[in-house]
C-alpha cells in the first residue's frame, strides 16, 4: 500500500509555512515571508511547494469559522484554489485548539515529532511578536486532524 503524502499549509501574520509528511512520517518544513504578501505570490508559492513535494493532499485551514483575519483568509482560499487547480485531494479542515496555548501544543507534538525541537517557539513576552516557527505548530495541527491518530494530550510539567 502507497503511503499518503500530506501537504499541510498554514498562514499566520507575515508568513505562510508547511509540513510536509509521508505516511504520518515528518519529512520536510518550510516557511515563506514572500509568500504572506500577497494571494498571487501565496499561490506561486504552493506551486513551487507541490511541484517539488508532490503531495496527495493539501490541507489548509477551513475558512468557514476561522479566526483569521481577512488578509490571512484571502492567502488561504488562493492556496486552495491552487491545490484544486493541480487536480489534488484539497481539505479544509476547522483549527482544533485543544491546548491552553500554542507553546503546549508545540510540546505536545515534540513527543511525537522529536525532529522538531530545534524550531520550538519560546514562550513570548506580551510585547514580543509571535514566534515565527508558530506557523510550523499550526500546520501539523492541520494534517494530524486529516492523518487521524491518537489525540494529543497537553503536556504536564
Amino acid at each position: 500500500m502507497e503511503r499518503l503524502k500530506v501537504l499541510a499549509i498554514a498562514v499566520a501574520t507575515g508568513r505562510v509555512g508547511y509540513v510536509f509528511l509521508i505516511g504520518g512520517n515528518l519529512k520536510d518544513w518550510g516557511m515563506s515571508r514572500k509568500a504572506s504578501r500577497s494571494s498571487t505570490l501565496a499561490a506561486g508559492q504552493t506551486q513551487k511547494w507541490i511541484d517539488d513535494l508532490r503531495p496527495d493532499v493539501v490541507v489548509t485551514e477551513k475558512l468557514d469559522g476561522s479566526r483569521k483575519g481577512e488578509k490571512s483568509q484571502g492567502l488561504i482560499a488562493a492556496i486552495a484554489r491552487v491545490a484544486e487547480h493541480n487536480y489534488l485531494m484539497d481539505v479544509a479542515v476547522a483549527r482544533i485548539r485543544a491546548f491552553e496555548n500554542k507553546y503546549e501544543e508545540a510540546l505536545a507534538y515534540a513527543r511525537e515529532f522529536p525532529e522538531i525541537a530545534p524550531w520550538l517557539p519560546r514562550k513570548r513576552r506580551f510585547f514580543d511578536p509571535e514566534p515565527r516557527s508558530t506557523v510550523y505548530v499550526e500546520a501539523l495541527a492541520l494534517a494530524k486532524q486529516v492523518l487521524g491518530g491518537p489525540t494529543l494530550q497537553p503536556v504536564v510539567a
